[in-house]
């Protein structure tokens, strides 16, 4: 049905038909039959989730729609970014469809309710799976590390794990924060927060792909220093254009979808050794099927998300994946996802 209907849909502008997609969510009239896997049930947590499929930060920001997103099939949801006060965002337009390339780029700029309103949407609505909570500064604060403070405090008892974004290419020095010594002030910060207001929340960290091979090393070492949970690799792109074919590959912002996708892989691979298994790999960049998916897990990540895969492939995307999944396990005799998480 969506392919019948994409066409139309891609009249309207991105952002447009991303609120017409968060109304029709709310709706809770949710036509897709979800299927469930034992080759894809895992654990996250502790927490028995269907399968390792997240919906990236990014699309339900304000956390509005994170239960209809768990009856599309999604294993686990992230909401955000949000940030303390609630900020508009950069001026519009700000969000550009690579249709040739089956990409996005945005620069959106944390445009959300803030933390105040976003706490008070999942006090009132419990989520019904495993839910994290992405956080990042205002766009004119005066001192980031507060920013990220002040959002932990008022979120870390709401969701299953928080998620700390450096890597947004929107926000103006923001992937500073990538820098071995800034990296280290903003973990060592947050961790003595945590045990200040005794908060046992899991830490997420979400890196740029952009980081130079010569500092995956020390990056790495002040992860694993930190015990930070998970690592989530990778948001989008300020680079990666020159095979690009749309013209809205000059526009300025994040580039997000398949031109990303090995350059994302490259990354978990080396991370994968780096970690060691310490620290687990949450894989995001151009997973849009199986094929793609499993890539993902071979190179090392334990769950993957998405986000532009679902702007071009419909609402049906999880199943789509989870079918395809399957099979390959099917044929290949493995009995369950993690038994080929880095096998490549």
């Amino acid at each position: 049905m969506f392919e019948k209907i994409r066409s139309l849909i891609f009249k309207f502008d991105p952002e447009t038909a991303h609120d017409l997609a968060i109304k029709a969510l709310k709706t809770k009239l949710l036509p897709v039959k979800v299927k469930n896997y034992e080759s894809l049930r895992v654990k996250f947590l502790e927490k028995e989730i269907p399968n390792p499929i997240g919906i990236a930060a990014g699309f339900d920001k304000n956390a509005e729609i994170y239960n209809p997103l768990f009856k599309l099939g999604f294993g686990f949801v992230e909401v955000g970014t949000i940030t303390p006060e609630p900020q508009y965002g950069n001026p519009k337009p700000r969000v550009f469809r690579l249709e040739e390339d089956e990409a996005l780029i945005n620069r959106l700029g944390f445009n959300n309710i803030g933390s105040e309103k976003a706490s008070h949407n999942i006090n009132s609505n419990t989520p019904t799976g495993l839910l994290g909570i992405n956080i990042g500064p205002n766009k004119d604060t005066k001192n980031m590390i507060e920013d990220y403070i002040k959002c932990f405090k008022t979120l870390n008892h709401l969701g299953d794990y928080i998620t700390i974004n450096i890597s947004s290419p929107n926000t103006e020095n923001l992937r500073s924060f990538h820098n071995p010594k800034d990296l280290e002030e903003l973990l060592n910060i947050l961790n003595e927060e945590k045990k200040k207001i005794n908060s046992n929340i899991n830490i997420a960290v979400k890196i740029a792909p952009d980081i130079r091979n010569k500092d995956l090393d020390v990056i790495g070492d002040i992860l694993l220093k930190n015990k930070v949970k998970f690592v989530i690799i990778s948001n989008t792109s300020d680079g990666t254009r020159e095979n690009l074919k749309n013209v809205n590959k000059f526009e300025k912002g994040g580039l997000s979808g398949k031109p990303i996708e090995q350059k994302s892989n490259l990354l978990i691979k080396e991370f994968f050794k780096i970690f060691n298994n310490k620290i687990k790999i949450i894989g995001v960049g151009g997973v849009d099927s199986g094929k793609s998916a499993y890539e993902k897990f071979i190179s090392g990540a334990s769950y993957i998300q998405l986000y532009t895969g679902m702007v071009y492939k419909g609402p049906n995307i999880v199943n789509k994946i989870s079918d395809e999944l399957n099979d390959f396990l099917s044929s290949d005799g493995v009995k369950n996802i993690e038994e080929i998480i880095g096998s490549k």
